[in-house]
């Protein structure tokens, strides 16, 4: 099947608003897990708190990352993958690699390598519809 790019746009706009505003980012060692219902893994790099309006509107089948994404590091290793949650926490959403600016990943961080209370700044996140 193929869709229309104001039926992906839609999509991807529905994402954002089953998440909600103010999400919790979290990014960790490792791999990602198997998918967003299995449980965390690896070590608890970082948090963070989206902004309310974290995601910019769909455009042309893609959803960018709005305003500024800043985390807190948790602990003294490097950082694999990510996981978003809803503004409680405790639902994991969305999930993906972190690579460096220009390294590929789902998402892009300005540092890999993390310590207790340094920032971790996502310099890249878009979600792109498939089925265009």
């Amino acid at each position: 099947m193929k869709y229309s790019v104001t039926v992906n746009n839609a999509r991807l706009d529905a994402i954002e608003a089953a998440i909600d505003a103010s999400p919790i980012i979290r990014l960790f060692t490792g791999n990602a897990p198997a998918d967003c219902a299995a449980a965390d893994s690896g070590i608890k790099a970082a948090e963070g708190t989206l902004p309310a309006d974290w995601m910019a509107a769909a455009a042309a089948g893609v959803k960018a990352k709005a305003g500024a994404w800043a985390l807190t590091g948790l602990a003294t290793v490097n950082i694999g993958h990510f996981r978003i949650y809803e503004s409680f926490g405790i639902t994991c959403h969305l999930q993906g690699s972190v690579t460096l600016t220009g390294n590929g990943g789902d998402m892009t961080v300005d540092n890999l390598s993390i310590a207790p209370a340094q920032g971790v700044t996502v310099t890249a996140f878009a979600i792109t519809a498939g089925n265009a």
